[in-house]
C-alpha cells in the first residue's frame, strides 16, 4: 500500500514534549526504544485495539502517528484520517526521532535505541 505525498506528516523538531504520539511499532522494537510518553498499539494489533487510542487521545488535539521510518505510520494515519481523527505522519519515523537526539527509553526505563 503506498499513498504518497497525501498523508500528511510532522517532522520530529517540530514536536514538542506535549504532543500525543502513537507509536505503531511491534513490541521488540518498542521495547528496545521508544519515547517515554508515547502510546504503544503495535499496527498488527490497531484495529482491535483501536479504542485504547479513542480513550487515551486529546479530544481536540493531533495524533502524531510513529514507525521506524513512516511507512507503517503512514498507513495508520490514513486509517485516522479516514475516521475523521486529526492524525499526522512522523516524517522519518523513530530513525528521524534518534537522529534528532529525541529521548529513547527501553522497556526497563533506561536509555533505548531504535531496533
Amino acid at each position: 500500500m503506498h499513498f504518497g505525498s497525501a498523508v500528511p506528516t510532522v517532522e520530529v523538531g517540530a514536536l514538542s514534549g506535549e504532543d500525543f504520539l502513537l507509536d505503531v511499532r511491534e513490541d521488540d522494537e518498542w521495547n528496545a526504544g521508544h519515547a517515554a510518553d508515547a502510546l504503544h498499539i503495535p499496527m498488527s494489533a490497531f484495529v482491535e485495539r483501536y479504542g485504547e487510542l479513542t480513550e487515551a487521545a486529546p479530544q481536540d488535539g493531533r495524533v502524531n502517528v510513529v514507525c521506524r521510518s513512516g511507512a507503517r505510520s503512514a498507513q495508520v494515519t490514513m486509517y485516522l484520517r479516514q475516521q475523521g481523527i486529526d492524525a499526522v505522519n512522523v516524517e522519518g519515523g523513530m530513525r528521524a526521532w534518534e537522529i534528532a537526539g529525541r529521548p529513547l527509553v527501553d522497556e526497563k526505563g533506561q536509555p533505548g535505541f531504535v531496533a
